[in-house]
């Protein structure tokens, strides 16, 4: 069951909210000594989380179906990137980081419980089963709720320094219904003001795919921190005149860059943008930060001609204040001592 964006956190009777967390989402399968773990679109993670299963065999009963979210708690909160270093092929690397950063699992609801299928059942009821029947301990548990709205805009606000990413919202009567956006999700969002390094071509001749972003750190290097491509077809091809005498420009370089090499892009071609003089700054909205930059895709808001490139600079990505994951996981209920 997923969940539809929406900027504002609903408001009404009926509803009830949760932190939205920042990690995998995933189905887990308890059959007798079997557990199995996949994602939302049934590829199998057991073997990228061995840490995961056991913790589960643990909280769980032999005969259960449970939706939920594998989560990775750090001195700062959730990290998601060392979460995303979990999926690697190499099963030394695996074990190594199991032990050391092991991570866990915040269950959200039950699906199935023995050879009864709960999707049926109103949301109220299917959570009051997952309370009965998930054995809290660690960094396993289940998500807290509130159906006090302010309650949630707190939550909003505060969890992020623990690494949350905004608040859900469902219904209370609601069945679960697979695939379906019948949840609501508000996500952070924060404006920045960027530097234009470079642009991608777009598929069609003649026209930017999407901009290359860029801020300035404290001794005056550019790095890339992400790009923007919300252009309709017309805009394109506008932005491929716009850029034109920019092109062949020092942007990117001396620091991040667009195409630094990972072992995601190996043994990838060379360079697939296009660098540009650094002189043109826009405001872009992005929705959340995965180290120094954007996790997904910006949205470009306006040009800001009344802005020098050199005053876009990364303090503008002042982190949120810190707030303890502690704080947070002790509000879930039916806990039991870590062990």
């Amino acid at each position: 069951m997923l969940a539809e964006a929406q900027d504002e956190i609903p408001e009404g009777a009926g509803w009830v909210y949760e932190p939205k967390w920042d990690g995998f989402r995933a189905i887990v399968f308890r059959e007798g000594d079997r557990v199995h773990l996949c994602s939302r679109n049934g590829q199998p993670l057991e073997r990228y989380f061995p840490e995961v299963l056991v913790g589960l065999a643990k909280a769980l009963p032999p005969e259960i179906v449970v939706d939920g979210e594998i989560i990775l708690p750090g001195p700062r909160g959730l990290d998601f990137d060392a979460l995303s270093n979990r999926i690697h092929p190499a099963a030394s690397r695996v074990h190594k980081l199991s032990v050391e950063t092991p991570a866990g699992f915040v269950a959200f609801d039950c699906l199935a419980l023995g050879d009864v299928d709960l999707r049926p059942l109103a949301g109220s009821l299917r959570r009051q089963k997952l309370l009965e029947h998930f054995a809290g301990h660690g960094a396993f548990f289940v998500t807290p709720q509130t159906a006090d709205v302010g309650e949630a805009k707190r939550w909003f606000h505060d969890f992020e320094g623990a690494g949350c990413d905004g608040v859900i919202a469902r219904r209370e009567a609601l069945d679960y219904q697979p695939g379906k956006r019948v949840m609501v999700k508000v996500k952070h969002g924060r404006t920045v003001d960027c530097v234009v390094g470079g642009y991608r071509p777009g598929k069609t001749e003649g026209t930017v795919g999407s901009l290359l972003l860029g801020l300035y750190d404290e001794a005056g290097v550019l790095h890339h921190v992400g790009h923007t491509s919300s252009f309709s077809a017309k805009e394109k091809k506008a932005l491929r005149e716009k850029l034109l005498p920019l092109e062949g420009g020092t942007s990117f370089g001396a620091g991040r860059t667009p195409d630094a090499p990972s072992r995601w892009n190996k043994g990838k071609d060379g360079p697939t943008w296009v660098p540009l003089e650094p002189k043109l700054v826009c405001e872009v909205r992005y929705d959340y930060l995965q180290g120094p930059r954007f996790r997904h895709a910006s949205t470009f808001l306006r040009w800001r001609e009344d802005k020098a490139p050199k005053d876009c600079v990364t303090l503008q990505l002042l982190p949120p204040n810190p707030f303890s994951l502690a704080t947070i996981v002790a509000l879930s209920p039916g806990r039991v001592a870590a062990s």
